[in-house]
């Protein structure tokens, strides 16, 4: 693989597994990271996530335990120190009264380009979640979408098991946002998205299937019927559905190489790693790493 004319993480966090602003920025620099794109994870009391305690901000704990997650304000501290290296995302919880409005005032008053993430157990095609995806579209802000399916398929037996740690429903509640919301760039993410590259998703216990992909993944389907749909190929489930057969990656990067944006999630070069081994053309690694994300939003600095 050629290598990029810059580096652009489009999905990153900040105050997260354990390194402060600073931290990460030297761990940017390490990895010649031009800039990176902030984005919130705004936890109620409805998607307290304890597994993630450990990758938390340790100040922001209450007394009972419970957690706001990766909070807007993390993101504006972290920005005012470093201008140059972040674009800020936030995106409200759909259970907040006004939460369209909110996401308004989060772009006129702190200069947020990005509505993500989100990541929330409500099903995408809530009337709550539509309201937000069409006021982000109203203001050019692409949504970064974060699916885990709520059941998975027991392997002996084939019944639904149902997944407590779903965000965002399904692949159908998926397409019914897209549908709704046409002047709207999502960006899909996460293992419930990523699994959906193989023909088999609906039969694949694993919460990241690695086996081979077979033909038939509705990914194909759904970027090539909504122009609107992107994905960012970010943490390990990007890198495991590419990794599953890496002449099957060849063609689907270059295929959609004008919707794919290269992203981390935390602090790791396992998807840089991967897509250095695979003969992709100088056009399609720029688009993946910078091009895309800065047709979808001015770095920083440019408005």
């Amino acid at each position: 693989m050629p290598a990029p004319a810059k580096l652009v993480d489009s999905h990153q966090h900040v105050r997260w597994h354990q390194r402060d602003e600073h931290g990460l920025i030297a761990d940017m620099d390490a990895h010649q990271i031009k800039y990176a794109w902030l984005l919130t994870w705004q936890l109620s009391h409805l998607d307290q996530a304890p597994e993630y305690n450990y990758a938390l901000n340790p100040i922001l704990f209450a007394p009972d335990g419970s957690h706001p997650g990766v909070p807007l304000s993390d993101l504006l501290a972290t920005k005012v120190q470093y201008p140059s290296r972040f674009v800020v995302g936030f995106c409200p919880h759909p259970i907040w009264e006004q939460a369209p409005l909110i996401l308004q005032a989060a772009y006129n008053m702190h200069g947020v380009r990005v509505c993500g993430e989100w990541k929330f157990r409500v099903p995408f095609d809530d009337p709550r979640c539509l309201a937000i995806f069409q006021k982000a579209g109203e203001l050019k802000m692409p949504v970064v979408l974060h699916l885990d399916v709520p059941s998975l398929p027991d392997p002996q037996t084939g019944a639904p098991v149902f997944q407590p740690r779903w965000y965002g429903g399904t692949v159908a509640n998926l397409e019914n946002a897209l549908r709704a919301c046409p002047n709207t760039n999502f960006i899909g993410h996460a293992p419930g998205f990523w699994r959906e590259i193989s023909g088999d998703a609906d039969l694949d216990p694993n919460q990241y299937p690695d086996g081979p992909v077979t033909p038939g993944g509705r990914l194909f389907d759904f970027f090539d019927r909504h122009p609107n749909l992107y994905a960012d190929l970010s943490a390990g489930s990007g890198r495991t559905a590419l990794a599953r057969d890496p002449a099957h990656a060849v063609t689907f990067l270059t295929r959609y190489a004008e919707r794919l944006l290269f992203g981390r999630d935390y602090y790791e070069q396992d998807l840089h790693q991967f897509l250095q081994t695979l003969p992709l053309t100088q056009e399609v690694v720029d688009k993946i790493y910078w091009q895309n994300a800065e047709r979808l939003v001015a770095p920083p600095g440019v408005d």
